[in-house]
């Protein structure tokens, strides 16, 4: 969990700089491109594939196309339709994704982890539902293919940590398979998508990149992903919505954006109690929480 919670407040800021510097100013595919290409950068000197188990290799290859290169193509090519405020809204259905695709990795089905989501959706929907704009649709359903491939891919890492029993040392030497991954997606994304007359052209938005790429992406995803093995499928859907009222807040605090501070706390409670059901489900119904 404490993985979980540092990751969401530097995502957060994340979010608004992206919103605030990159959007509608840099190509997206360029941005994405330079953000795994830093983050690989921090991982390939370290990376010993001998020392994983074979079938981990292709699994870590593919949670990296997914869970970076498919979602954070979605990310940026979502905020050429809506704000940043929007986008926050339409993350917040990433629970359900996560509740569905761990109980599909482990064919079953599990009501509690998705009523948990469902509390937290609505907890999220509550801070942040302030009308649409006119291309809300497009973003929304870029969005929600985002949702769909972060999701798919914080589920399957942890379900690769858990059925292999890396250890934390097997995770850090493996990590740059999760960007060569990314790369696979996003190098030929650039070359066949990408716009070279929209490249940074201020030193802050290549200060900016280079935070994404380095902080965000690089020891970001390496701690969101080995706190998604710590935890049961509620609390890592759960968390997915906490992003939600951090993002608000540093609008709030950092951009001085107006914020609704009583929708805020509100809904920021609901969330809080969608962590409380999710813990005390098994306990009202005799169910274990559903692991990844």
């Amino acid at each position: 969990m404490p993985y979980l919670v540092a990751v969401t407040l530097l995502w957060a800021v994340s979010f608004s700089l992206i919103g605030e510097y990159l959007a509608g100013q840099v190509d997206s595919y360029f941005a994405v491109l330079t953000r795994a290409m830093l983050a690989g950068l921090l991982f390939l000197p370290l990376l010993r594939i001998r020392l994983l188990p074979r079938p981990v290799v292709p699994g870590l290859l593919v949670v990296g196309a997914l869970q970076f290169g498919v979602t954070y193509i979605c990310l940026y090519q979502s905020f050429e339709y809506i704000s940043v405020p929007e986008v926050l809204l339409f993350t917040i259905f990433t629970p359900l994704h996560v509740a569905l695709i761990d109980d599909l990795l482990n064919r079953r089905f599990s009501l509690g982890p998705l009523v948990a989501a469902a509390i937290a959706v609505v907890g999220a929907g509550i801070m942040r539902y302030d009308g649409l704009s006119d291309s809300f649709i497009r973003g929304f359903l870029i969005l929600q293919l985002a949702n769909f491939t972060f999701a798919a891919g914080q589920v399957g890492y942890a379900h690769l940590v858990r059925h292999y029993g890396l250890t934390s040392t097997q995770q850090w030497r493996g990590f740059g398979l999760f960007f060569i991954g990314a790369l696979m997606v996003m190098l030929p994304a650039w070359l066949l998508l990408g716009n070279p007359e929209r490249l940074p052209h201020t030193p802050l938005q290549w200060s900016v990149l280079a935070w994404l790429g380095l902080a965000a992406s690089g020891l970001g995803f390496l701690f969101w992903n080995r706190g998604a093995a710590q935890v049961d499928a509620g609390t890592l859907g759960i968390m997915n919505n906490a992003l939600v009222p951090a993002g608000l807040l540093v609008n709030l605090l950092i951009w001085n954006h107006d914020a609704d501070l009583l929708r805020l706390a509100a809904g920021s409670a609901v969330i809080g109690a969608s962590l409380w059901v999710n813990a005390r489900w098994s306990r009202w119904f005799g169910a274990r929480p559903a692991q990844s």
